[in-house]
């Protein structure tokens, strides 16, 4: 029977964080669109003009937190709301991060420490404040529970400057591989998986280009998105619903026999 046409995620409870932007926006309007009932988190407050505008738009299905992904009181915060809300969780994308460029001597240890905070400290807090309520709730779905760990071709291969954000993304790799094996060997029905952005147009993105303009890089921001499609063999920068589809695709049952994978979407960038 064909499911063309169907909404594949009636039924579950996905956690999205940092999702009021970019790649965890478009993760939680593909969620959406696909039956799910989603709780987002991001930094701005619930009553910003922002939080509300984009709850408003998205519907009664999805609800919203306040949370800073390094803090364990907000992650706490964070699960009590899901679990008063819903009493149960399906899917858990931990997708807030941020950046850090610069050549390796220039960068401050409070620099350092932020970005491992952010990328590194809140995938860790994310799973372990969400993995009994993911093990709670897994077994009544196929192919069980299913975490995403947003981190980046820069996991997997190294880049000029950006030698902070490797080592993030890099311990995010692992790290989804370890909880990956000891979920499947303890026999919890949760998978792990990792996603593998290559250069999306979000927010982040244009901050990071704007920051080597006004370090001279570049004239203009534009110049370093022509310089990036140029590097791509698809030509092109990816557009954050195309992550979204990948996200799904691992969020449900179509993926049922993957855990500990890397899905890399990159338009073939490193494939070079």
């Amino acid at each position: 029977m064909s499911n063309l046409g169907a909404q594949r995620l009636t039924g579950r409870v996905a956690f999205v964080s940092g999702g009021l932007r970019g790649i965890g926006l478009a993760c939680v309007e593909r969620f959406l669109a696909e039956g799910a009932q989603v709780v987002l988190s991001d930094l701005d407050a619930p009553d910003s003009e922002l939080a509300r505008a984009t709850l408003d738009r998205l519907g009664a299905n999805a609800s919203y937190v306040a949370a800073n992904v390094t803090r364990e009181e907000d992650w706490e915060r964070a699960r009590a709301l899901v679990a008063e809300r819903h009493g149960r969780l399906h899917i858990l994308v931990n997708n807030a991060g941020t950046d850090l460029t610069g050549a390796v001597e220039t960068l401050s240890m409070r620099d350092w420490r932020r970005i491992m905070d952010i990328n590194v400290d809140g995938v860790f807090l994310g799973v372990r404040t969400f993995t009994p309520l993911l093990a709670e709730s897994g077994g009544a779905v196929k192919g069980g529970a299913s975490i995403i760990n947003v981190s980046s071709i820069m996991g997997l291969v190294g880049y000029s400057e950006v030698s902070a954000y490797n080592a993030s993304k890099g311990a995010v790799r692992l790290f989804t591989k370890g909880i990956a094996i000891e979920f499947a060997l303890k026999k919890l029905p949760i998978r792990a998986n990792s996603l593998h952005p290559g250069f999306v147009v979000t927010p982040l993105l244009r901050e990071g280009f704007q920051r080597w303009v006004d370090k001279g890089v570049a004239a203009d921001p534009q110049v370093l998105v022509d310089a990036m499609c140029a590097q791509t063999p698809m030509g092109r920068l990816a557009d954050p619903a195309e992550l979204a589809s990948a996200a799904f695709f691992l969020a449900g049952e179509d993926s049922a026999y993957m855990t500990g994978a890397e899905l890399v979407i990159d338009g073939g960038w490193t494939a070079q």
